[in-house]
């Protein structure tokens, strides 16, 4: 967590197998108050675990989960290039992406595609489920060093290819992704991310970028599997939506889609076993109504049970950050 200062402060956290790291916050009816006087504390606590479940806060609205980003003194930053319309509750705090409650969204980076992704998020339960659902987390260079070697050096090499059409049907519109319908400051936006684009007959939007899938942690350096390579992966989509959206729009056309850096398709056994190990390092903690999730997103990866019942968790996104410097496609019309 890039912006928050990093000292040694025993907040007593309880480390249990398969579970995140969970801190009990007793008798405070001011989260905000909390979050400043324990910020340097929180920041040791991720450097060290990756992901912390603060229990007790007592979070009842977007109201307290502002105010505790604010207080946690870093940079709440605006979602870009979303893949998904949210509900904007304030600077850097969203809704949860809208995915079907009845199918699990499986392990992520969030905005890994991107030049400056967050380098904090802070999931706020404002109401639990009644089944399942939890947000899961995995650490990122255990992942790695469980992936096959040949695999990770390919990748490291070439890093990943994201392609994505805007259109007005699924996922993100234009507006929702760029801020804008103007050609020209779609063409500008994409030109300095080093996103390759081509307007389609119909006005619909292709894009297609590549970005590296290891990457050194901005703090510590440790190396860490940072990318969204099997999640925006056709073959981890349900069998019947692939099966509609390819016989809807063709495999050019799919809303979202994942190559290898050279641009060969990925396999369904590679999108199996890097969701094979991802499983193998999922922690897990039931959601409780007021509780706080804190992730290091280039440490740590997150994904979402599919449930039953009421859910609210909200997002908040913070600290932008520069990682190295990515292998980009030649960018311009295509």
């Amino acid at each position: 967590m890039p912006s928050i200062e990093s000292t040694i402060s025993p907040l007593g956290l309880e480390l249990e197998p398969g579970r995140p790291a969970l801190l009990r916050v007793r008798d405070t009816d001011d989260p905000a108050g909390w979050a400043a006087a324990s910020r340097e504390g929180l920041a040791s606590a991720l450097a060290e675990h990756g992901a912390v479940v603060i229990r007790g806060l007592a979070l009842h609205d977007t109201t307290d989960v502002a105010a505790v980003l604010d207080r946690l003194g870093v940079q709440p930053m605006a979602e870009k290039e979303t893949f998904a319309a949210r509900e904007t509750y304030g600077p850097g705090l969203y809704s949860a992406s809208p995915w079907p409650p009845n199918q699990p969204m499986c392990m992520h980076h969030e905005l890994s595609y991107t030049l400056d992704p967050p380098g904090l998020l802070l999931f706020a339960c404002l109401s639990e489920p009644t089944v399942g659902g939890a947000t899961c987390v995995a650490d990122a260079a255990a992942v790695l060093d469980a992936l096959p070697g040949d695999l990770v050096d390919r990748f490291e090499r070439d890093g990943w290819l994201l392609t994505r059409t805007y259109n007005d049907e699924i996922g993100a519109t234009l507006t929702e992704a760029f801020g804008t319908t103007d050609r020209d400051a779609v063409e500008a936006y994409c030109r300095s991310q080093g996103i390759s684009w081509a307007w389609q007959p119909d006005g619909s939007l292709r894009t297609a970028q590549r970005r590296r899938a290891v990457v050194r942690h901005p703090v510590d350096g440790r190396r860490c599997w940072f990318n969204q390579v099997a999640f925006l992966n056709e073959w981890t989509l349900a069998p019947e939506v692939r099966e509609y959206l390819v016989e809807e729009y063709g495999t050019d056309g799919l809303p979202f889609n994942t190559f290898h850096g050279d641009g060969e398709p990925l396999g369904e056994d590679v999108v199996r076993l890097v969701n094979a190990a991802y499983e193998d390092h999922t922690v897990r903690t039931p959601w409780q109504a007021g509780d706080l999730l804190a992730v290091d997103n280039v440490r740590t990866a997150h994904s979402r049970e599919a449930y039953e019942g009421p859910r609210s968790v909200v997002v908040a996104m913070a600290s932008p950050t520069r990682l190295d410097a990515p292998p980009t496609i030649e960018s311009g019309s295509r």
